[in-house]
């Protein structure tokens, strides 16, 4: 997406926001393909069987935005913050109902260096990771929002800053730190 259409979705998003009913129409196109996108990186490396396909994620996650009539919209990065954390939510419910009575049995160890891909994680590492988050959330709910945002969401660096009304610098120094905390709370072993 290019900044002219960044800029397109941000005007469409509030203008949805104010009651247009003709934005959300021409907000769809644009939003979708990236909203799949993300979802397809979530997926792509997905046990086969899987319940849960690609297109089915960015459904779930596009109506339930959808359904989000009070949120205030600021720009195009707010919007997909908040789809990062529905299809966190929605994953994360899926793998919690799965394997709810298959808790514990060891620690692992993430490499939060880069952004994974979700979709190869065993449902008991998501939920170890989300434990952690929650903790950290706890704590400080705003280094937990940096991590969700990077580790779940995708975002930049820069989008994440934006998105929290920070500078880039106290985003890179919250992510720093948050991975430092999760990797601890994780007990630091490799993932079996």
């Amino acid at each position: 997406m290019d900044h002219e259409s960044h800029s397109e979705v941000t005007v469409l998003l509030r203008q949805w926001r104010a009651g247009d009913p003709l934005a959300l129409d021409r907000l769809t196109p644009l939003i979708y393909a990236e909203l799949h996108r993300r979802a397809h990186h979530y997926m792509k490396n997905e046990r086969p069987g899987h319940t849960l396909q690609t297109t089915a994620l960015a459904n779930e996650a596009w109506m339930k935005l959808i359904d989000a009539s009070s949120v205030d919209w600021k720009d195009r990065a707010h919007f997909f913050a908040i789809a990062a954390q529905m299809m966190r939510r929605i994953l994360l419910d899926r793998a919690r109902s799965r394997h709810r009575d298959k808790r514990g049995g060891g620690a692992f160890r993430v490499e939060l260096e880069v952004i994974p891909d979700l979709s190869s994680m065993r449902d008991r590492e998501l939920v170890a990771i989300d434990d952690a988050l929650e903790a950290l959330a706890r704590l400080d709910p705003r280094k937990a929002k940096v991590v969700e945002l990077r580790f779940f969401g995708g975002l930049e660096m820069q989008e994440i800053a934006e998105v929290l009304g920070i500078s880039e610098v106290t985003a890179r120094r919250d992510w720093s730190m948050a991975r430092s905390y999760i990797l601890k709370e994780m007990g630091g072993r490799a993932p079996g």
